[in-house]
C-alpha cells in the first residue's frame, strides 16, 4: 500500500493512503441516486469471499502523482437512468468530496459503466403477476 505525502507540518508529516483515497472515492459515488453500487474486479470479489471482509474500495483505481491523482470508478447502475448524467453527477460528487477531505487535486474521475440492475420492487411485483 503505497502512501503520498500530504503535508509537512511543524509537528510531522501527514500521509493519505491510496486506499483512503480509494474508500473515500468510492463512498461519494454511491451517494448518487441511480448507482447501485461498484464492481470488483475478479481478484477483489474472490479475496472478499475467502476472506469475509467488505472491502469498501473495490472497483476504485486510485493512481496519485506529484500533485494530482486519477480516479476510476466501476460502478453498476440502476435500469432505466439517464447513465451520461447519472456519471456526470458521480465525477462532480467524487470530486468534490475526495478534494475538499483530503486536499488532493483531482486531475480525473474515469467512471466506467460495468453493469446495469433491475430494481428489486420491480423483481418482486414480476414474481407476485406469474
Amino acid at each position: 500500500m503505497e502512501e503520498n505525502l500530504k503535508d509537512e507540518v511543524n509537528m510531522g508529516i501527514v500521509k493519505i493512503s491510496d486506499e483512503v483515497v480509494g474508500v473515500i472515492a468510492a463512498l461519494a459515488a454511491t451517494e448518487i441516486k441511480g448507482i447501485v453500487g461498484l464492481s470488483a474486479n475478479l481478484v477483489g470479489g474472490i479475496t472478499q469471499i475467502l476472506t469475509g471482509k467488505k472491502n469498501l474500495s473495490k472497483g476504485v483505481k486510485v493512481t496519485v502523482g506529484e500533485n494530482s491523482s486519477i480516479i476510476d470508478l466501476h460502478v453498476v447502475v440502476e435500469y432505466g437512468v439517464n447513465i451520461p448524467e447519472i456519471c456526470n453527477s458521480v465525477q462532480e460528487n467524487v470530486k468534490k468530496v475526495v478534494e475538499t477531505m483530503t486536499g488532493l487535486i483531482v486531475e480525473a474521475v474515469n467512471v466506467h459503466v460495468q453493469n446495469v440492475v433491475i430494481p428489486k420492487l420491480e423483481e418482486k411485483q414480476n414474481e407476485n403477476i406469474e
